[in-house]
């Protein structure tokens, strides 16, 4: 495998990692007890976890897609 190939690779991986992993990780978060108020409201622990996981998810489709995009 030449080494342009084996990056391409690497990223195609990288990309679908964070698409399994960050769904997952989300699940937990919405979970946790500490997501909501006593009234049923978005803490700040959730609010900031969702923002990691919608820019993580970004990241990781981006990088899936340019790992795909340099295969061909």
């Amino acid at each position: 495998m030449n080494l342009p190939v084996a990056w391409s690779v690497v990223l195609i991986l990288t990309g679908l990692w964070n698409l399994l992993v960050w769904p997952r990780f989300w699940q937990r978060i919405a979970a946790d007890p500490r997501s909501r108020d006593a009234d049923g409201r978005a803490t700040r622990f959730r609010t900031v976890h969702a923002v990691l996981v919608v820019v993580s998810l970004a990241l990781g489709t981006a990088v899936g897609v340019l790992g795909v995009l340099t295969l061909v």
